[in-house]
């Protein structure tokens, strides 16, 4: 038995070794074949690893919640309700799969974060390469990268996900080398990841964010090229609690 253990480990069955004596006793205890006790190790074996690897997307996508979209109440106002079909058609995450970006406009407080953070964290339990930021912070690290001369590892960080959630763009403007940064990001990623962003700005008023007009419809062309637009209104549902 212990060398059968050895040779799981060296092959990298962590859950194998672990569990072949369980797997064992239990297939004496109901007569199961061979064959049978082979497939429960394995079962056991992907199980684990499928577990691993959802904790370990969550842990990397920096998300601090884990909302899903039952706590979203379609009800608080006519464009939620309006939208709901498409909202939940979201979360099946084909758009991923399709390379779609998800733009989210609408004042604050009207539940864009929380339906990009219910998106993502869905996007973790499917076991797939998942950052969440604010646009301040990822705009701070690419900044202290540049002057820290690692900017091409640092831009890797948010053009590598399969899907990068960019949070509360439009509250304060971004400069031109925090614009110039920002069209690295999104035009690395254009057709190639996905991409949600939320934001209190329509299109119209982006040229306030970003250092020029021309920055910002360069970015906003690419991500509007093949997206999902959601504008959400009302009132802040927080001041409602």
């Amino acid at each position: 038995m212990v060398e059968i253990q050895e040779k799981f480990q060296a092959l990298r069955l962590k859950h194998c070794a672990e569990n072949i004596t369980m797997v064992l006793e239990q297939g004496a205890q109901k007569n199961l074949s061979t064959l049978q006790m082979l497939h429960r190790l394995l079962d056991l074996e992907i199980e684990k690893r499928r577990q691993a690897m959802i904790l370990r997307c969550f842990k990397q996508s920096k998300l601090t919640e884990q909302p899903t979209i039952d706590q979203f109440d379609f009800n608080f106002h006519p464009s939620r309700s309006k939208q709901k079909t498409v909202i939940l058609g979201l979360m099946d995450l084909e758009f991923i799969r399709r390379k779609m970006d998800i733009i989210l406009i609408g004042n604050p407080g009207v539940g864009k974060s929380l339906l990009a953070k219910t998106i993502a964290y869905a996007a973790t339990q499917a076991g797939i390469k998942t950052l969440f930021t604010s646009a301040m912070d990822m705009i701070n690290q690419l900044v202290a990268a540049q002057e820290g001369h690692n900017l091409l590892s640092k831009l890797k960080t948010y053009q590598n996900p399969d899907l990068l959630v960019c949070d509360e763009i439009g509250y304060l403007p971004l400069g031109q080398q925090g614009s110039n940064l920002f069209f690295q990001v999104i035009s690395a990623r254009h057709e190639q990841k996905s991409t949600i962003i939320t934001t209190n700005l329509p299109f119209a008023q982006w040229g306030n964010i970003f250092d020029s007009t021309t920055v910002a419809t360069a970015i906003a062309d690419r991500l509007v090229y093949n997206s999902e637009i959601l504008v959400m209104e009302g009132k802040s549902y927080r001041k409602k609690a």
